[in-house]
């Protein structure tokens, strides 16, 4: 027997709004959600299971399909989605911990980060074995792109430890597999205000997990107050990941911000060399496009 839910008439369109605009977000990003995840992470605030459920029925633009709230270009994809998920219950484990490990040395040697989280597929819920492991990062003003030399060197001899990871056409790269990336670097001074105080910036802040620094995330929040606007939820996170501060940094002075350009060239060089690697793979040159335009304007290289 089909169940009926009644909402007052005035909250009925909002609510049909909210629940359509969230799940028009996550499949912009590539995933879903279940009911009750959406129900945590829906636009506007966290709304009730139920309330979910009602405005899937009440749509004829949402369905359910694989226990995820889908939209109807997304019905193809649901099964690929759903297994996804599956497999982030059995292999995302055990690359936190390895995360978890490389942040504490990443922050004892670049003192010069405030923050660090987890973000991508690893904090959404879709992690396979064969993804890199993305981190968002707030950083000292004039320190972007040293921030990026030193994630991926540091990445790349963490990498050489873990050679048999299964990779696929993104990950594969010369030497070592991909494995700990820098997804988006933002200067604290860009954070005073964001210039984006969209949904998507807002939502990438809320799914992704800190694992360091959590009063630089904290102070980005103080000072956009229009993030809290889509997603309120904002004010009210935890961070079960967090880390202890190190015991030990190296000092901030072996990293003067007159170093930012020649490694801003370093980084563009790289960055350069891992497209030409991946000529061959239209699939992931399109993904790479994806997510960078997703990034904008806070993405590195891109041509003035």
């Amino acid at each position: 027997m089909a169940v009926e839910y009644e909402y007052p008439i005035a909250n009925s369109t909002a609510l049909l709004d909210r629940v359509g605009r969230t799940v028009a977000l996550l499949r912009r990003r590539g995933y879903a959600l279940t009911v009750t995840r959406l129900a945590e992470l829906c636009l506007g605030g966290q709304v009730a299971e139920d309330e979910v459920r009602w405005a899937v029925a009440a749509s004829p633009e949402l369905a359910v399909a694989e226990d995820l709230v889908i939209d109807l270009p997304s019905r193809d994809r649901a099964a690929q989605i759903r297994s996804r998920s599956r497999a982030h219950q059995s292999e995302s484990g055990a690359y936190v911990q390895l995360t978890l490990a490389f942040v504490r040395k990443l922050v004892a040697v670049a003192p010069f980060i405030r923050n660090v989280s987890i973000a991508g597929s690893l904090a959404s819920g879709g992690f396979r074995a064969t993804d890199d492991v993305d981190l968002n990062l707030i950083v000292d003003d004039g320190h972007r792109h040293l921030a990026y030399v030193v994630v991926n060197l540091l990445g790349l001899g963490h990498a050489m430890r873990h050679r048999s990871k299964p990779v696929d056409d993104l990950t594969r790269r010369p030497i070592a597999p991909r494995l700990m990336t820098a997804n988006l670097i933002l200067e604290s001074s860009q954070c005073r205000p964001l210039q984006r105080q969209d949904e998507d910036m807002a939502f990438e802040l809320l799914v992704a997990q800190p694992v360091f620094g959590m009063e630089a995330i904290q102070e980005v929040i103080d000072a956009n107050p229009r993030l809290l606007e889509h997603f309120p939820q904002l004010a009210s996170r935890t961070a079960p990941l967090l880390i202890d501060h190190p015991k030990r940094r190296l000092p901030k002075a072996i990293y003067p911000a007159l170093l930012d350009l020649p490694a801003r060239h370093l980084g563009a060089s790289a960055w350069r060399y891992m497209q030409w690697t991946r000529r061959h793979s239209p699939d992931a040159l399109a993904r790479v496009a994806f997510v960078r335009s997703t990034m904008r304007p806070y993405t590195l290289f891109d041509a003035p």
